[in-house]
Parts: C-alpha cells; sequence; structure tokens
C-alpha cells in the first residue's frame, strides 16, 4: 500500500512484481506522475486497487485540519512565522 509520496515506489519494478505474482496485489493512492497517465501499465494490472489520491482522509481529517489552522492563526496573529505548528519542509519536499 502506498499512500505517501509517489517516488517512493518504483513503478516499472511494481508493475513487474505484479504480473508475474511476486506480491499478491497492491492499493496505489500516489503515482510518480499525476495524474496517472492514460498509458500506464498499472491500468493493466488486475491486482491493483487504485484510489483517487485521498486515502489520507479518514472522517476526521477536516476536524484536525481546521484545529490545526486555528492554532496557526492564533500564533500567527502573535508572533508571525515563527512559532507554526505542522509547516513543510521545502528543503526536504514535504
Amino acid at each position: 500500500m502506498n499512500i505517501g509520496r509517489g517516488l517512493t515506489v518504483k513503478e516499472t519494478d511494481l508493475v513487474q512484481a505484479l504480473k508475474e505474482k511476486m506480491i499478491a496485489g497492491a492499493v496505489l493512492d500516489v503515482f510518480e506522475k499525476e495524474p496517472l497517465t492514460e498509458n500506464s501499465e498499472i491500468w493493466d494490472c488486475e491486482n491493483v486497487l487504485i484510489t483517487p489520491h485521498c486515502a489520507d482522509q479518514d472522517t476526521d481529517h477536516c476536524l484536525r485540519a481546521m484545529e490545526i489552522f486555528g492554532k496557526n492563526l492564533e500564533r500567527y496573529v502573535k508572533d508571525g512565522t515563527k512559532n507554526l505548528i505542522n509547516v513543510i519542509d521545502k528543503q526536504l519536499g514535504y
């Protein structure tokens, strides 16, 4: 199952493993290139479940996101950007 980052899985190796039944199946929410191209061999793998890049969202996703936003808004008004939480590290790519 890959719901993290598309580049963590080498898709050509995954397709080969799926076709040769080296693994039973895969659940994919992210891909090396998004959206998944029409000619990707992944579409031809019967043992793959594809989700629309939303597997990270559970029933509490919006509530948690709004709580973080609210905390960050308070912190921003008080101190600017220096004490924000859940900040993206652009150097690391996330």
